[in-house]
């Protein structure tokens, strides 16, 4: 499987602060990527900086064999990059459908999936198909996180970021998102790295599993072997949280 996505010894925070400190990770073409750890490891801050919205203070991020540790943020997004952060990124002001039309990018068809439009989106999300014409702020919590997962997708990126998709969102929305996710990764090959407080959710729909404590990796492996080894699972998640 070909190398997508290789980060090498990457220092990063915000300001003067360091809150990475020489990660090292790498995701083939086609992967899925769970990114574990308790609150305040930097998870979030490497999406962030993988997504160029940090302050960089060494190491190298490359994607598809191009550097992105020099490019601003919008430039990244035309390198490849997806990002849903978790702020549910939206143009609240806009309707739904003006919220994907304003920054799709062309795509193309490979590996048997169709470029994301969207009309592929609303094929994927009916909710959304129903108030295309609905303000953002007219949208539920749940309805504005498939907007931002929407319109990560008609950039037609090669590499999908979520951070947190799934926080406080009703059940059912939780399920329909995970389908959503699993369709895109798993049944498409679009690569992506998750954020997720729920490990076994996301476990479950990816190919690897790295875990942060204090900006460090402290466990990379399959996902499916940490998934099937509870124990573990617990004893990395949950010496984290004590310290």
């Amino acid at each position: 499987m070909a190398e997508l996505l290789h980060v090498e010894n990457l220092r990063a925070g915000y300001g003067e602060a360091v809150v990475l400190n020489d990660v090292s990770l790498s995701l083939g073409e086609g992967e899925t990527l769970a990114l574990l750890g308790r609150n305040g490891t930097g998870k979030t801050t490497l999406m962030d900086t993988l997504a160029g919205a940090t302050r960089q203070h060494g190491g190298q991020i490359i994607l598809g064999g191009q550097p992105l540790h020099s490019l601003p943020s919008h430039e990244r997004a035309a390198a490849g990059i997806g990002w849903v952060p978790q702020e549910r990124n939206i143009f609240k002001s806009l309707t739904v459908h003006e919220n994907l039309t304003a920054v799709e990018r062309p795509g193309r068809n490979t590996r048997g999936s169709r470029a994301w439009t969207p009309e592929r989106v609303y094929e994927m999300f009916p909710r959304l198909a129903e108030r295309k014409t609905n303000l953002g702020t007219q949208l539920s919590g749940g309805e504005q996180q498939m907007l931002a997962v929407g319109r990560a997708l008609v950039l037609n990126p090669r590499l999908l970021l979520l951070d947190e998709p799934l926080e406080g969102l009703a059940p059912i929305i939780v399920e329909e998102l995970l389908r959503a996710i699993a369709r895109v990764t798993r049944e498409e090959g679009l690569s992506a790295i998750i954020v997720e407080q729920h490990p076994q959710a996301i476990l479950k729909i990816s190919h690897r599993a790295v875990v942060l404590d204090h900006g460090n990796v402290v466990h990379a492996s399959d996902a499916d072997t940490l998934r099937q080894n509870p124990e573990l699972l617990d004893s990395l998640l949950g010496v984290a949280r004590k310290l």
